[in-house]
């Protein structure tokens, strides 16, 4: 399986990955070969990648922090739970079903994850049509839980952590859609509407039984910045509860990650690249520094140009250094494609660098 531009697509090319659209039902199902009709829908949908099968590459396989069981019954939690707050005419009352809903998610992907022996943080699914909530929440919520087990929480912590994050945008089931995707700048007024979504969050979780009072501060305080720059308080350093500082990262880099109707999606190594330009000002240095570290800067099946001029595969992740992968070589410094490709472990021949993607 590879990752390629839609640019690039060809009719009897083969879908390698599925694609969601807005509500985070599957459009298009993994496998379909791709025709005219359908490449012309997916170019409409303002795609950057996708993930296709070839020959060349039918072995790479690319690796699931959990099981797409798992994820299609936790999408489905949380769209169902997302959509009754969506559909209440007012915030009066109790949400009892929140914490009920996703407790025992909760256990599940913990479980998955914890039995990875090496889980890295990896696109869940790069080709998602546009920026939705529910799979943004769910990314999150994955993305936080691999950071916080790497740190050396204790499940009580990670189960806290994970709950902050997957919770964390729900205060923007009381803001107009029309605003969230809206495809132009906001004005001062809309973003200042938008930013209401912190604290409808905090309210929302604040007081249910079900919900701990930090998964409830993790909703409040995802926004602040290390340098007071953030919202809704203008928070400074410590004063910001460490989990909100790893969701931060982990909401930044998944919104950087996902292609919006007024952005296309970056490459992971591009949105690590913006994020540090913020280290020590936007996130914690240290975090960020753990979250690069675990972070796959080229994952599999990434399209790379080598310093030597030759193009290929990402094949496999070499989770010690994950910025030094393993290169299937498909093409030659001329371009002319190779009947029988080889491997270079970057980590190994340490003179060959990635000088492009794409």
């Amino acid at each position: 399986m590879r990752l390629i531009p839609v640019s690039l697509l060809k009719p009897g090319m083969v879908l390698g990955k599925r694609i969601y659209n807005s509500d985070g039902l599957i459009l298009l199902a993994e496998g379909v070969e791709l025709t005219d009709g359908i490449i012309r829908r997916l170019d409409g949908l303002d795609l950057s990648y996708i993930y296709i099968e070839d020959a060349m590459t039918e072995d790479i396989v690319i690796p699931e922090l959990v099981s797409q069981q798992t994820k299609l019954e936790a999408m489905r939690s949380i769209r169902q739970g997302f959509k009754n707050l969506e559909e209440r005419p007012t915030l009066k009352g109790s949400f009892l079903h929140l914490g009920k809903t996703f407790s025992g998610m909760m256990e599940n992907m913990m479980d998955e994850i914890s039995s990875v022996n090496e889980s890295m943080v990896l696109l869940t699914d790069m080709n998602t049509n546009d920026f939705n909530l529910y799979q943004h929440s769910l990314n999150v919520c994955l993305y936080s839980m691999v950071l916080g087990i790497s740190y050396g929480y204790s499940r009580d912590e990670v189960r806290v952590l994970g709950l902050g994050a997957l919770l964390h945008d729900i205060g923007k089931t009381r803001i107009s859609p029309g605003l969230i995707q809206k495809p132009g700048r906001l004005t001062e007024e809309e973003f200042r509407e938008v930013q209401k979504h912190t604290e409808i969050g905090y309210k929302i979780l604040k007081d249910e039984p079900n919900i701990p009072l930090l998964s409830a501060h993790c909703a409040l305080q995802h926004h602040e910045r290390l340098d007071g720059s953030g919202y809704p308080r203008g928070l400074k350093g410590a004063e910001t509860h460490e989990y909100a500082k790893w969701i931060a990262i982990t909401d930044s880099y998944d919104a950087m990650t996902t292609h919006r109707v007024y952005k296309p999606a970056m490459l992971p190594h591009q949105a690590v690249e913006v994020m540090y330009a913020g280290s020590g000002t936007l996130y914690e240095q240290r975090f960020l520094a753990m979250f690069r570290d675990r972070v796959a800067i080229y994952p599999p099946g990434m399209t790379v140009r080598l310093s030597t001029g030759e193009t290929g595969v990402v094949s496999k992740i070499n989770y010690d250094v994950p910025h030094r992968p393993v290169i299937r070589v498909l093409n030659n410094s001329e371009g002319e494609e190779l009947q029988l490709p080889y491997e270079i472990d970057m980590s190994e021949s340490l003179a060959v660098m990635i000088a492009g993607t794409g």
